[in-house]
C-alpha cells in the first residue's frame, strides 16, 4: 500500500501530510507548509495558541525547537540515499526575541552540501556537518536561531563495494 501511495501522491507530498498530522506536531500547532519534490526545500509554520504558549504569553521554547527538529536529518536522508547513516547528534537554540504570534522556518540544502558530505565520508569516516535554521515571525523579526549538528557516515557494506 505504501508504494501505491508514493506513486499516486509523491513522496514529498505524502511526507508533508504525515508530518502535518503527526500527533506531536498536530498538538503543538506545527504545520508543514511545503516540501519540495527533491527534499531540498522545506517550510514550516506554527501558530500561537493556548496549547503552545508559555507563562508570559509567547511561543513556548520547546515548541519552537520541536518545529524544526527533524527536517535537516530527513532532507539529508532523502538526498544521500539508503547507503548513508544520518542521525541528529547535537542541537542548540538561541532565543533572540519573543514569538508573539505565528512563526515560520525555512530549510534549504544544496549540491555544495551534498557533495561535501559525500567527499568527507567517502573513505568511511564519520562527518559532522553543522547546519542552521532561523525562526522568524510574520513581520520577519528573528525569533530564534537553531544550530544542528548531524552525524553522517557511509554504511559499512557500501564502503566495501
Amino acid at each position: 500500500m505504501r508504494n501505491w501511495l508514493i506513486r499516486r501522491y509523491g513522496k514529498a507530498r505524502l511526507m508533508r501530510f504525515i508530518m502535518t498530522f503527526y500527533p506531536p506536531y498536530f498538538g503543538a500547532g506545527v504545520r508543514v507548509q511545503h516540501i519540495s519534490d527533491d527534499f531540498r526545500d522545506v517550510r514550516v509554520s506554527m501558530g500561537l495558541g493556548w496549547y503552545n504558549r508559555n507563562y508570559v504569553g509567547t511561543q513556548f521554547g520547546g515548541s519552537l525547537y520541536s518545529m524544526v527538529d527533524p527536517f535537516f536529518m530527513l532532507m539529508l536522508m532523502e538526498n544521500l540515499g539508503r547507503q548513508y547513516i544520518v542521525w541528529d547528534k547535537a542541537a542548540d537554540i538561541d532565543f533572540i526575541s519573543p514569538g508573539k504570534g505565528p512563526v515560520f522556518a525555512r530549510f534549504t540544502i544544496d549540491d555544495t552540501l551534498i557533495d561535501d558530505i559525500r567527499r568527507q565520508t567517502a573513505s568511511g569516516e564519520k562527518y559532522l556537518p553543522q547546519l542552521q535554521v532561523d525562526i522568524h515571525d510574520g513581520a520577519g523579526t528573528l525569533v530564534a536561531r537553531v544550530g544542528k549538528t548531524l552525524y553522517v557516515r557511509l554504511k559499512p557494506q557500501e564502503r566495501q563495494a
